[in-house]
């Protein structure tokens, strides 16, 4: 009796007292203390597991290959860009199609010339045969990749509509052969020699790295060696042989039969309508 406080209210030593074990309210860990976060990880971990910031192996392989992805695209990107730059610059190596001729154990000549010490006949020639609307278009001849289409839907034979550009793309920086694969890199590479180089430019490295069969690269290296004339004294007759065989050099022979007969008429009969309608007029000018 002494010792009860007289202000304490009966039972207030059984609040007054810890609780027990039992009785205590359980503890949240530090990661599942509430809140937004909280519930948004319930919705996504299995109930009463404690969240884990560890990620899954097919995550960490998905995000590794996407970060590789990444970063061998965008040096692909840089350095395909700071090539077609230099070669547009300085002219283009040795080519993979110059490698691939060595390699079947054919010597491989060639002579650089300048645009201007190429015959106009020449460029004509190309012009008409290959790609009538080289100073028109910015790479590709969407008309005359629908006529390829629609031939090809009508039963045709799938025939070419690559462009001189197109051609010069994949002749300095791919190789031989079809693919969806190397197409594409064909398109990229040409939207980019498109923007980097000129008419001129295309054309000059187009004739000085065309292959003309058993070996021989270039304009000047094939005047020289079909006709014993130098590039800049081709005649009109001479061109057009040398533009014939282009789609096929190592098939096709600028003296045969398909290069000086009715196709070598055929595309003289081209250059003019080129000379006259001014189809050349960004690369051999008035």
């Amino acid at each position: 009796m002494l010792d009860e406080k007289p202000d304490q209210p009966p039972g207030s030593d059984a609040a007054s007292r810890p609780k027990s074990a039992s009785n205590r309210e359980p503890v949240r860990p530090a990661g599942e203390a509430g809140g937004m976060l909280s519930r948004f990880r319930g919705g996504i971990t299995p109930q009463g597991e404690r969240y884990s910031w560890d990620k899954p192996l097919w995550r960490r392989i998905l995000v590794g290959f996407l970060l590789w992805t990444g970063i061998l695209g965008f040096g692909f990107v840089g350095l395909s860009l700071l090539a077609v730059f230099a070669i547009g610059w300085t002219g283009p190596p040795p080519t993979l199609n110059m490698a691939g001729t060595a390699m079947k154990g054919v010597e491989v000549r060639s002579t650089w010339v300048d645009l201007k010490d190429i015959s106009p006949h020449l460029v004509r020639a190309v012009i008409a045969s290959e790609d009538q609307n080289f100073c028109a278009h910015d790479g590709f001849d969407l008309k005359e990749i629908q006529k390829a289409m629609q031939a090809a839907e009508n039963g045709g034979d799938l025939r070419g509509a690559s462009t001189i550009s197109q051609q010069t793309a994949k002749n300095v920086f791919l190789w031989n052969g079809g693919g969806w694969f190397r197409k594409g890199l064909e398109a990229w590479f040409t939207v980019n020699v498109e923007w980097m180089w000129s008419k001129p430019r295309i054309m000059e490295t187009y004739l000085n790295i065309a292959e003309w069969g058993d070996g021989i690269y270039g304009a000047e290296q094939a005047a020289q060696e079909r006709f014993d004339v130098s590039a800049s004294d081709l005649t009109p007759r001479q061109a057009a042989a040398l533009a014939a065989v282009l789609p096929s050099p190592n098939r096709w022979k600028v003296d045969g039969q398909y290069a000086s007969g009715r196709r070598n008429t055929r595309i003289q009969s081209l250059m003019a309508m080129v000379k006259r309608d001014k189809l050349d007029a960004c690369v051999v000018g008035p």
